[in-house]
């Protein structure tokens, strides 16, 4: 990675953030973004309380100026799912072939993806991506769009050099 992006990481977990629970998945995507190149600078277990992850999103973005904060947790259809909520009510922009891809590919290894919720979306020139919260889905979410993240992050901090004329792998 040519460019270091930072990163945050938000758990959304009500077992977790009592301490009842431990985060497999927010390490684990610490230790993949952390190998991709992304700095990760913040990382918070909040309960699944939707005014409470839409304060950090913004927190995040608005003051914190990190690029990418991918959510884990919250996208299901429990009665508290509340993620991809948040996430809506303070994005500028969605991207739909995000989510789509995410979903696709679960698709090929579970039935159960069908009921996956989450969104991705950009607030101002940060992205937001929602990805589900157990730890095998959450890293095989996130494999998925990896490759892809490059050229979308460097067309969002303002790159001008048309799609065709970037490799694909390049930030």
């Amino acid at each position: 990675m040519n460019t270091t992006y930072t990163c945050g990481i938000l758990t959304l977990s009500d077992k977790g953030s009592k301490g009842e629970r431990e985060d497999t998945s927010g390490p684990l995507l610490q230790k993949i973004l952390t190998e991709q190149g992304f700095k990760v600078i913040a990382y918070e277990i909040l309960p699944d309380q939707q005014y409470q992850i839409e304060a950090r999103l913004i927190q995040w973005v608005d003051q914190e100026k990190i690029d990418v904060i991918v959510t884990t947790g919250g996208t299901g259809v429990s009665p508290t799912d509340r993620t991809p909520e948040a996430t809506r009510r303070v994005i500028d922009l969605e991207i739909p072939g995000i989510a789509e891809a995410m979903r696709q590919a679960s698709l090929a290894k579970t039935r159960q993806a069908i009921w996956s919720r989450g969104i991705a979306g950009i607030r101002g020139e940060s992205l937001i991506i929602n990805l589900p919260g157990s730890e095998r889905a959450a890293q095989e979410n996130i494999a998925v769009i990896l490759p892809a993240l490059a050229h979308g992050l460097y067309k969002l901090k303002g790159g001008t050099a048309d799609c065709g004329q970037r490799k694909n792998t390049e930030m």
